[in-house]
């Protein structure tokens, strides 16, 4: 074999376990989206389905792939140590949505750990999250364990936890109590995650966090979703709400499919490949 034919071999084999993985994480995908991810012709990514799909590796659908078997959530601990520069590029836009003496709910999931943990950073170190400052007081509303840890001892975070049934996969409490507890209180801005969006909304794992999340939107002024890229095009177990019922998402790639979604439902997008920590 020679040395082009190898390296072509070897491009093929893992652009189809590329799909593989998109398809493990989203459970359906369209085949134009996959062109759009990879970077390559749609013929092309038809091609590699096909032959997929002949290995038994996935079930060949009309415009895409279906994953052979339902996607599961993973717990957090696993979430967290998925595209972490992904999540960190997010959360450092999302900081810059924070100003001092801001009241915020922060929702369970690995993104919204990871804006947690760049707030504690902002407000331990001083590092401007925005020009001319950054959020040094801060209330924080969270039903997630993981936050609350975070910032315990960050002196100017003051957090409240809402309580209730603890949820172990998603390492946050949800329930009644919970439902209950968070009508309680008003927040400028609550940051929520989700698991997927397609064309029928946000979607999760578990109908007592969609819940949850629902009763957050309606104690904010100002919703905003934090969600990586291998999110769109998901379609979870338990939808959450459409889009046009938040104001901003937050991404870390372009997508044209997600941007007119989001142009079409009225909602701001943010992408936040650009955004760094500044020194």
């Amino acid at each position: 074999m020679t040395a082009a034919k190898h390296e072509g071999r070897a491009f093929t084999e893992e652009r189809r376990a590329r799909i593989l993985d998109i398809l493990d994480a989203r459970g359906r995908v369209r085949v134009a989206e996959l062109a759009d991810l990879l970077a390559v012709a749609e013929p092309t990514v038809r091609k590699d389905i096909t032959d997929l799909d002949r290995q038994g590796l996935l079930r060949r659908t009309h415009g895409g792939a279906l994953a052979l078997r339902p996607a599961y959530e993973p717990a957090l601990a696993t979430r967290v140590e998925r595209n972490v520069a992904a999540k960190q590029a997010i959360a450092r836009a999302c900081l810059t949505m924070i100003d001092d003496g801001d009241a915020v709910f922060l929702d369970s999931g690995s993104t919204i750990l990871a804006l947690a943990e760049e707030l504690r950073l902002a407000v331990a170190s001083g590092h401007p999250s925005r020009a001319g400052g950054h959020p040094s007081h801060v209330n924080v509303l969270t039903n997630a364990l993981g936050v609350a840890q975070v910032l315990a001892d960050v002196p100017t975070v003051r957090h409240t936890v809402v309580g209730g049934q603890f949820r172990t996969l998603g390492g946050c409490f949800v329930g009644p109590l919970a439902l209950e507890s968070i009508q309680q209180f008003t927040v400028n801005t609550a940051f929520l995650g989700v698991t997927g969006l397609s064309t029928s909304g946000f979607t999760v794992a578990d109908v007592a966090d969609a819940q949850l999340k629902n009763a957050a939107m309606e104690r904010a002024r100002k919703v905003v979703v934090a969600m990586d890229q291998q999110k769109v095009g998901a379609h979870d177990f338990r939808k959450v709400c459409d889009l046009d019922r938040i104001d901003t998402l937050v991404t870390d790639t372009d997508d044209r499919h997600l941007r007119q979604w989001c142009a079409d439902a009225g909602v701001d997008l943010v992408i936040a490949a650009a955004v760094s920590r500044r020194a």
